[in-house]
């Protein structure tokens, strides 16, 4: 009389471990559409077109920088903030983009998160990817608007 139900039991138990063994764990899956300072890279290469106010997404300050591997399209955000900088961009200046490549509508483009051109180096994103603002201060000094957006 106990042996069916033990036996009932033990297939049970059999059954279950069976099905835990065969779920697979979960693969961290990367987002490649969202910024990750974990995955940043260095470019160096020379400025080819600049242009402030782009108006192919995502919207702002883009550069097209031709680098040893080819012609990449670097987004930089904020172009006030590079003037607040005092950081200038022609044809053919030489730079440094610390930044991740991003999935985006239009195809990819480098995030850049920091730009360099000779010494002078501007923050553009936070380590989370977010673009920053340029902070403004009244006359007494008190700030009306601050960091990233």
């Amino acid at each position: 009389m106990l042996k069916k139900p033990a036996t009932l039991f033990a297939m049970a138990a059999l059954f279950c471990s069976t099905v835990a063994l065969a779920q697979q764990q979960p693969k961290t899956t990367v987002k490649e559409d969202v910024y990750s300072a974990a995955r940043e890279s260095n470019l160096q290469g020379t400025v080819v077109k600049y242009t402030a106010h782009s108006t192919t997404p995502p919207a702002g300050a883009q550069l097209e920088l031709q680098t040893a591997s080819g012609l990449i399209n670097v987004h930089l955000g904020n172009a006030r903030l590079l003037t607040a900088s005092h950081l200038s961009l022609e044809t053919g200046d030489s730079v440094t983009v610390v930044g991740e490549s991003l999935l985006v509508p239009s195809g990819t483009v480098f995030a850049a998160r920091v730009i360099q051109k000779g010494s002078l180096a501007v923050t553009l994103r936070s380590r989370g990817g977010v673009p920053l603002v340029v902070v403004q201060r009244t006359s007494n000094g008190q700030q009306t608007a601050a960091g990233a957006r």
